[in-house]
């Protein structure tokens, strides 16, 4: 089975976002950047879940 590709991404947060973001990442030790992509990760998993949003393409769940 071949490994899923990591893809980078550029956003940007108001600033009281990414402090509380930045802030809930140090209390659980780990990067913001992290924790972010687990958010976006939670969403998208919710959305699907929802009915809100239905993928093209067949992707495989984590």
């Amino acid at each position: 089975m071949a490994e899923a590709m990591s893809k980078r991404t550029t956003i940007t947060l108001p600033d009281s976002v990414f402090e509380e973001l930045e802030e809930w990442a140090d209390q659980q030790g780990r990067p913001t950047a992290n924790l972010a992509s687990f958010l976006v990760e939670l969403g998208i998993r919710q959305a699907k879940e929802k009915g809100e949003y239905t993928p093209k393409t067949k992707t495989k769940d984590r």
